[in-house]
């Protein structure tokens, strides 16, 4: 696999989410809900906000074409997906599948491929026609030995800036920053004037600001380099990239391990914040859930130093082996590469589709916007969202950053990095 959202593995503070706790409510037992209709059992951890909604969405569409079929949403909350990891591998382990699960485009998915845990859907794209709507950048990241794995229902963009437009103007910040020396100088200006200059949340969102330096430091080729079998861990490109990193922590707010993403994200649309580096699935938290305007409350640029990069990750849903609904899954799996189903479910959450035949008067500015970049800029992966580095290499890199989080000592995290990449990379 040529390859490469969210470790940390960890089953504490299981959330189930609410939605998916109403739609459990009317099991039979016998895999019929209490109007007669098979059940379809779909993994995720999309449980608030804009990823609830487009979820919704494309399921209002799927169940219209699919009369008889009930969608049951057994989705966990939390941690970014980690803690619905841990419970998805507890079911895989034990023999217990979902009928369909959520997964990363990219080297998350090699573990499941390697356990035998995931049908192979070649099938479905001769079917469906999906290999000539589907990008070639991404269709390598979906194969394994010629064979295809899962069925992608967007694309996201890690490496995105946003900012307060008001604190910005406020602190005298003219534009958003392009390098990460400008970056420094826009923060000294926010902090200034008494807010907090770059808000971060809980751990993986601090990993999520990692790789946006690690590609504003070494490139395209330097950073896909580092994912590869003999890549640089141990040189100075990366130290220098963990020092930057290092000092830009040191302007966070310093709750930042009890806030989520979202609550992090609210800080800055509150104007309490200046900056903060996520993925652009803020953009529908911005929208949706705070009801702000783009452009007029809100603003966004590619991340210091990545202008003309991409650094993308891919959610997508897979046919685990032993499901006990394949039919209907199978089903559920037309409906995400559909344009239908695409175009339901991108706008409300806040991605671009994986299909490359989207109607753009669907989307929103933003999501405009990142349309036009995905079809110019240089693409590369995201570490934080499963497509660099297996499900394994995450949680060791994740072990490293939380104990650099005690101790500050980035030498130590470079030598631990180093080590991890000498066990995983391939």
């Amino acid at each position: 696999m040529s390859i490469t959202r969210r470790g940390f593995l960890t089953a504490s503070g299981l959330v189930l989410g609410s939605w998916s706790l109403a739609a459990c409510g009317d099991d039979s037992g016998d895999g019929k809900s209490a109007d007669g209709k098979t059940k379809l059992s779909v993994f995720s951890w999309w449980t608030g906000g804009g990823e609830e909604a487009g979820l919704k969405a494309m399921v209002a569409d799927f169940e219209k074409r699919n009369s008889k079929i009930k969608f049951s949403n057994d989705a966990i909350a939390g941690g970014a997906g980690s803690k619905a990891k841990a419970v998805l591998a507890s079911r895989l382990s034990s023999h217990n599948p979902p009928d369909s699960f959520q997964g990363h485009a990219g080297a998350e998915l090699s573990d499941y491929i390697k356990a035998g845990q995931i049908e192979d859907l070649t099938f479905l794209y001769e079917q469906e026609g999906w290999r000539k709507v589907f990008p070639e950048t991404l269709l390598p990241l979906l194969t394994l030995d010629g064979k295809i794995y899962s069925v992608p229902v967007n694309i996201h963009r890690a490496n995105v800036l946003w900012h307060n437009v008001k604190v910005l103007e406020e602190a005298g910040v003219s534009e958003p920053p392009k390098t990460l020396d400008d970056f420094h100088s826009a923060l000294d200006k926010v902090k200034g004037k008494g807010k907090i200059a770059l808000v971060v949340g809980e751990q993986w969102t601090q990993q999520h600001l990692l790789e946006t330096v690690l590609l504003g430091k070494l490139g395209a080729d330097g950073y896909a380099a580092l994912w590869k079998k003999g890549g640089d861990w141990g040189g100075t490109q990366v130290k220098d990239a963990l020092e930057t990193w290092a000092e830009l922590l040191k302007y966070t707010n310093t709750d930042a391990a009890s806030l989520t993403w979202q609550d992090a994200s609210k800080l800055l649309g509150d104007g309490k914040a200046g900056f903060n580096v996520m993925g652009d699935w803020a953009d529908s938290y911005f929208t949706v859930d705070l009801k702000l305007k783009p452009k007029t409350d809100y603003g966004w640029s590619a991340a210091p130093g990545t202008d003309g990069l991409y650094q993308f990750l891919s959610d997508s849903f897979t046919l685990p082996k032993g499901a006990k609904h394949r039919e209907q899954a199978i089903a559920w799996l037309k409906e995400c590469g559909s344009k239908a189903g695409q175009d339901a479910f991108n706008p409300k959450k806040g991605s671009i589709p994986a299909r490359n035949d989207a109607d753009p008067a669907l989307y929103g500015t933003y999501l405009q916007w990142a349309l036009e970049e995905w079809k110019k800029d240089k693409v590369v992966g995201s570490l934080t969202h499963g497509v660099v580095a297996n499900l394994a290499w995450t949680s060791e890199i994740g072990t490293a950053l939380g104990l650099f989080l005690g101790s500050k000592n980035v030498g130590k995290l470079q030598d631990a990095l180093a080590k991890a990449a000498g066990k995983y990379a391939v």
